[in-house]
């Protein structure tokens, strides 16, 4: 079972998973206005996935489906750190509480089940050194970085005291096909992608000179089965991240160069993005690597080539605000 499976990285596992073979997958997610769930993201899989349309704090709906599931891969939830800060109640109820309500359903029905979930290097805060390790202190700078700090400890108190065979995964900034581009308070990322393929100004903030550590998802989906599949991995933390930090500005022109198109402006922070910036940041991957063998492989051109060129194929899903719509070519139960 993948949680927020119609979003971006659930998406992209969805039809890993798929062409593994002889698995049946199912899909959870509450496709909540702006948050990433598209139906096109799982298109040619109509026949083949089932499509649960739900929160998983709906407790009648996931106490059910979490029966006799193998593994969750744990994806659903709210990553804007703007949102979180505007709507904090909102942002506790999506990861939060309804976190609690998946690990109590697992708890009581299926207390063998093996969850990975995706949580943010965002808990770390403003970093003292780089790159940033799983020995850093923890100081979320948002509600958001509070709330997936508090869902983390969530699954891995549930692995101690309920033996829940739960583990982390601490993403940093993942990109590429499937991904939300409506709006820019989810990735940098993707608005980038989205505006130098308008032929857009890419305004950067504080002139773009904050380092950042990027993951294509076909890596990131790679340590979700790496972790899912590890017995050692089983209540840990591990971060991800990639090989070379690069400067947003310096990736602005690069995704300028790759689609002949765009502009770039210096533009001062917005107050509500000043007060949770961070500066440079990038993470280590030496425990993963050491335990599960992981490391990323897609080197940033390749990635960025690959992400280009698929919403170049599919604009039209991606690049409205009712994009997010679920128009139901699968067979799927619905819940609030």
């Amino acid at each position: 079972m993948i949680t927020g499976g119609l979003g971006f990285i659930g998406s992209n596992l969805a039809r890993r998973l798929m062409a593994l073979g002889d698995v049946e997958v199912a899909v959870v997610d509450a496709m909540l206005p702006d948050q990433g769930g598209n139906s096109f993201n799982l298109d040619g899989l109509a026949d083949r996935v089932k499509v649960h349309v739900s929160s998983i704090g709906n407790e009648a709906t996931i106490y059910h489906l979490v029966s006799g599931v193998d593994y969750i891969f744990n994806l659903a939830g709210s990553t804007s750190h703007v949102d979180s800060m505007q709507h904090p109640r909102h942002d506790l109820e999506l990861n939060c509480a309804a976190q609690l309500t998946l690990l109590e359903a697992c708890r009581h029905f299926n207390p063998r089940v093996k969850i990975v979930f995706t949580s943010t290097r965002q808990v770390y805060g403003k970093p003292l050194y780089l790159p940033v390790d799983e020995q850093h202190r923890v100081a979320p700078p948002d509600i958001n970085g509070i709330h997936e700090l508090a869902a983390e400890n969530y699954h891995l108190l549930y692995h101690r005291i309920y033996g829940l065979r739960s583990v982390v995964l601490r993403l940093t900034n993942v990109y590429g096909p499937r991904q939300l581009l409506a709006h820019n308070r989810q990735s940098f990322i993707a608005w980038f992608i989205r505006r130098a393929l308008d032929g857009d100004v890419i305004e950067l903030f504080g002139e773009g000179r904050q380092r950042r550590d990027l993951n294509y998802v076909e890596d990131v989906i790679d340590a979700l089965l790496f972790a899912g599949a590890s017995e050692e991995a089983e209540g840990e933390i591990y971060n991800l991240g990639g090989d070379e930090p690069i400067s947003l500005a310096d990736l602005a022109e690069a995704l300028i160069a790759q689609t002949g198109c765009g502009s770039v402006r210096p533009v001062p922070f917005p107050p509500e993005r000043q007060i949770i910036d961070i500066g440079n940041v990038y993470s280590s991957y030496r425990k993963i690597e050491t335990a599960l063998g992981w490391c990323p492989r897609t080197r940033l051109d390749a990635g960025l080539a690959r992400t280009i060129e698929f919403y170049r194929q599919h604009r039209e899903h991606y690049w409205h605000g009712n994009a997010n719509s679920f128009p139901r070519p699968f067979a799927t139960t619905t819940g609030n």
